[in-house]
């Protein structure tokens, strides 16, 4: 890992660091889902093209959102985000996303799959970010949890 950039940010660099490991490896999947829901956006056919077309473009706005929050929040702990193209096709912990699909209920099936993944790397970050003693990080994961779990349920709520 780079040197972390001075802060007078009062948490210990040991916690700095791990912190900075977390939201990276989070901000790495963030990014990666977020580029699969505009896959989902773009490519969308069948009966259920508009409710869909439309919540696609809501959960990619709400990623947005997610990704800012996580990248600023290495950048105040003193860490680098890590977020070029190549640095998330080489560090994603989601699977490859099928750029052929096209059917409504299956893009909504890969998502699921995708947000259940990423909703349980969330949860398990919030108790790390805790044990290394930055509750601020560990909240702003409880956040991202709540979001990537309620757009899971709605996910879900299509597959039955």
């Amino acid at each position: 890992m780079a040197k972390l950039a001075k802060t007078r940010n009062s948490l210990g660099e040991n916690t700095r660091i791990a912190s900075v490991a977390l939201l990276n490896a989070a901000l790495v999947d963030l990014m990666d889902l977020t580029n699969s829901v505009r896959m989902a956006h773009w490519n969308v056919k069948g009966p259920h093209f508009a409710a869909l077309h439309a919540q696609f473009e809501t959960f990619y706005d709400q990623l947005g959102v997610a990704v800012d929050d996580t990248a600023e929040r290495v950048v105040q702990l003193g860490g680098t985000p890590t977020g070029t193209t190549q640095q998330i096709g080489a560090a994603t912990r989601l699977a490859p996303y099928p750029a052929d699909l096209k059917d409504g209920l299956a893009h909504v099936a890969a998502l699921a799959e995708r947000y259940g993944a990423l909703a349980n790397t969330t949860r398990e970050a919030i108790d790390a970010a805790a044990e290394a003693g930055d509750a601020d990080t560990a909240d702003l994961f409880t956040g991202t949890s709540r979001l990537l779990d309620k757009a899971l349920w709605m996910l879900e709520a299509h597959l039955g």
